[in-house]
């Protein structure tokens, strides 16, 4: 898996664990509490555990996107191979205050061109509660398409895919 991807306005690397700091506030944003729900994180040590248990996954790989100007952390992308699902699930997460400019689109945009090319990966899905309308609508203009809605542990999902020829 690539580990950094740069676009016109982002930087993209693999999470650390000096991003502690900001995975701490984007976990309990209220995007992230609303629509992904809340993981308990309520400390730097919690949010530093968090970080070893995704990079201590195989199945995990967790990008932060960063603006490129000043280097400022402003959300995730997140690509993960879920056990419910039969393909990799690429999602993303943003501080309010970057929502709705566009980052959301140009990071997963840029993640999506590169993993898809990989043949393990030529058929990718991603997931969402279905009251998370912006989330819906950058799936979609992302090119993913509705597939199904499944239940997970008692919540309705519905599951978005895209084949490498979509693209």
């Amino acid at each position: 898996m690539q580990n950094s991807f740069i676009t016109e306005r982002l930087s993209i690397d693999l999470v650390t664990i000096n991003d502690d700091g900001f995975i701490l506030e984007l976990v309990n944003s209220k995007g992230w509490l609303d629509y992904i729900g809340d993981r308990g994180i309520h400390s730097k040590e919690e949010a530093v555990s968090y970080i070893e248990k995704i990079l201590n996954n195989q199945n995990f790989t967790y990008w932060v996107v960063r603006l490129k100007d000043n280097n400022i952390p402003i959300g995730i992308i997140s690509f993960i191979k879920r056990s419910y699902l039969k393909h990799y699930d690429i999602g993303f997460a943003f501080l309010p205050n970057f929502e709705g400019h566009g980052y959301g689109f140009e990071a997963a945009k840029e993640v999506l061109l590169k993993v898809i090319q990989h043949p393990e990966h030529l058929y990718i899905l991603a997931t969402t509660v279905p009251q998370n309308i912006n989330s819906i609508k950058l799936l979609k203009k992302l090119g993913l398409q509705f597939n199904e809605e499944i239940k997970v542990e008692n919540e309705m999902l519905q599951v978005y895919s895209i084949k490498h020829e979509n693209v």
